[in-house]
């Protein structure tokens, strides 16, 4: 029955709604949709997406086709513009892809980094005297006052400012040290 009908007919025809002229207009022109994304992406599951993205949105595009130009014209464009935006979400996803990358791979370094200098605290905690080393953790790890460190340990509040200057002293001596061998 649509073997005859031409492609601008078909047209409007599957814009009114008609199922059965927008099957005969996808079976006619399938193989070319194909054809212009495949050439336009060089891989065949690019291409596959692109055919698969102008026939779903050819139904509502259906609608724009005036008829000015053939109808196989009008679908080409369609599919190019169809495979430009395939390009463009590829190259800006590559683009993201790529950041997310660089970023990870900063956060690793960092962590790497972070990972060391914790372990070099806890080397260097272990040759502090032990009051030194309750101090660092009460202020240092759990993030009390200088109040609250001297009540847990039963001390004046003072003491623990001088422990910290102490801790620091100490701390950077360690790393002159390390640093000089």
């Amino acid at each position: 029955m649509y073997m005859n009908t031409g492609d601008q007919d078909l047209a409007k025809s599957a814009a009114r709604g008609d199922a059965a002229s927008f099957q005969a207009l996808l079976e006619r022109h399938y193989d070319t949709i194909y054809a212009v994304a495949f050439r336009y992406s060089g891989l065949r599951e690019d291409a596959e997406d692109i055919a698969q993205e102008v026939c779903t949105s050819l139904v509502t595009k259906l609608h724009s086709y005036r008829g000015q130009s053939q109808f196989k014209t009008w679908l080409y464009r369609i599919t190019v513009n169809a495979a430009r935006d395939l390009h463009r979400k590829k190259a800006a996803s590559g683009k993201l892809h790529q950041a997310y990358a660089e970023l990870s791979d900063l956060a690793r370094e960092e962590a790497t980094e972070s990972a060391g200098d914790i372990a070099w605290l806890y080397q260097s905690l272990d040759r502090l005297a032990e009051s030194l080393r309750e101090t660092a953790i009460l202020v240092l790890a759990e993030g009390m006052n200088h109040k609250q460190a001297a009540e847990i340990l039963d001390v004046k509040e003072s003491t623990i400012s001088w422990r910290m200057h102490e801790l620091k002293n100490q701390l950077k001596a360690f790393a002159t040290e390390e640093a000089q061998a």
